[in-house]
């Protein structure tokens, strides 16, 4: 029988609604990126992402006891090394900016999960995600240099290595030199689904890893693809993935929520440095309101079916969470 619809009642408590949330957010959830240079003492804006700094590992823990403070717990680095090569070399330096970041973080946060992203596009000449070999990316060749890379960090003491070139078999070439020195409880989580996407470019400019010739789309992914994804997923799981990571995050909810509902591991979603760059532009102009459009977004990562939600508003979120506007 069908049953008429019963009037709304004009008034729901907050607390009722919160109460009912399907989607709840916790700070557990959330990883903040930063960016650590080589050298003693740099702490400067980084002036294509408003509110981020670049640290070097020195004043990092400055940094830290903030994003500790608002109860976020995890981190994800990224090297600006002081010297660039054909090959990259600056990425498994014991010296360069992530080793001694990772080392720092651990000394005075030892509770907080250091990820590290592992890539060669910051630490090349020619700015690509592997080395390039007559005016191509070796893809195979790029292997047992990321592999070098992701095991520096791993000595170091990150928690997990996160490769983000999109190279063929670069998870299993990881985990083969992670078990190899006694490192299997370092858990990888790959960039699996990585877009050739107009989203990264204030990145770039942050990490100073912009291509010096050419572009990325002969080795990340084209936007209007979505079944690719499940098979890039796939293959990283089947090589030794922990998690993954599909990036970036708005413009692909729906392949968030179908890696999510293909494969039993944690899914993050990265939302990058074009989406937080508009975001805060439009808050700084007086059009959007920052923290209502923040947490409307971060929600919806989650409702897509995202696990972890990597992003430059971590802290902002963690607060507002605090305040009731998202959990």
């Amino acid at each position: 029988m069908h049953m008429p619809k019963r009037p709304r009642r004009l008034r729901v408590t907050e607390g009722i609604r919160a109460l009912a949330r399907e989607t709840r957010v916790s700070k557990n959830a959330l990883v903040y990126p930063l960016f650590v240079a080589g050298g003693p003492g740099v702490l400067e804006d980084i002036g294509s992402l408003d509110g981020q700094k670049r640290c070097s590992p020195d004043l990092l823990p400055f940094l830290l006891e903030k994003t500790a403070k608002a109860g976020v717990r995890s981190v994800l680095l990224f090297g600006n090394p002081l010297y660039k090569d054909a090959e990259g070399s600056s990425a498994w330096d014991e010296g360069g900016p992530v080793q001694r970041a990772v080392r720092e973080a651990k000394r005075t946060f030892p509770d907080m999960t250091v990820i590290t992203d592992v890539c060669l596009c910051a630490y090349t000449e020619c700015g690509h995600c592997g080395v390039v070999r007559d005016g191509r990316i070796d893809n195979d060749g790029t292997l047992p240099l990321l592999a070098k890379a992701a095991l520096s960090h791993a000595r170091a003491g990150a928690d997990i290595v996160a490769p983000s070139d999109m190279m063929d078999g670069r998870v299993a070439a990881i985990r083969r030199a992670l078990d190899g020195e006694g490192l299997a409880d370092t858990a990888i989580m790959p960039y699996a689904v990585k877009y050739a996407s107009a989203f990264y470019a204030p990145f770039r400019d942050a990490s100073q890893s912009a291509p010096a010739f050419g572009d990325r789309r002969t080795y990340q992914m084209d936007f209007h693809n979505a079944s690719e994804a499940m098979r890039e997923a796939g293959l990283d799981i089947e090589e030794g993935a922990d998690m993954l990571i599909v990036k970036p995050a708005l413009s692909y909810l729906d392949v968030v929520r179908r890696v999510a509902d293909g494969f039993d591991v944690p899914v993050a979603a990265y939302s990058v440095s074009g989406e937080y760059a508009m975001i805060r532009a439009a808050a700084r102009a007086g059009i959007l309101d920052e923290a209502a459009i923040v947490c409307e977004t971060a929600a919806g990562v989650f409702r897509a079916g995202a696990d972890i939600l990597i992003s430059y508003y971590a802290k902002e979120l963690a607060g507002w969470i605090d305040e009731g506007r998202l959990g």
